[in-house]
């Protein structure tokens, strides 16, 4: 399995439910963080700094910490995923997982992060904080 470098982001995230036929709100891409945004048929999903959500009339499930996956890597490069979430997946540990372009991120709940980052090292990963 591949063994990765992992960048803690600093601010806590939170992960929202829209209309899917809504519009994006301009406080989903206020700051400089990790944002990430998809429509389906059936939902507009925002997942950004949980500071910014609005706590009125927006279903949101908050307390996230973000782990980015340090690359970037060609999308010809097998296992990055499945090098995380196995042992994560072991260790009973959910994750709601993104690609970008570049690289991977994780999000992983508040109460999971250091059970998380001790998994992920015992794997052989690196964890910068």
């Amino acid at each position: 399995m591949q063994k990765l470098t992992l960048s803690i982001l600093p601010h806590q995230f939170a992960v929202c439910r829209l209309d899917p036929n809504g519009h994006i709100p301009s406080w989903a891409l206020l700051g400089d963080d990790f944002v990430s945004l998809t429509r389906t048929s059936s939902e507009l999903s925002v997942v950004c700094m949980q500071e910014n959500v609005p706590h009125e009339d927006t279903t949101t499930e908050r307390g996230w910490y973000c782990l980015k996956v340090n690359g970037p890597f060609d999308f010809s490069v097998a296992g990055i995923h499945a090098s995380l979430a196995i042992p994560l997946a072991d260790a009973d540990i959910s994750v709601l997982s993104i690609a970008t372009y570049e690289t991977d991120h994780l999000l992983i709940k508040e109460e999971d992060l250091e059970r998380a980052i001790q998994t992920l090292t015992q794997a052989g990963h690196t964890i910068l904080r």
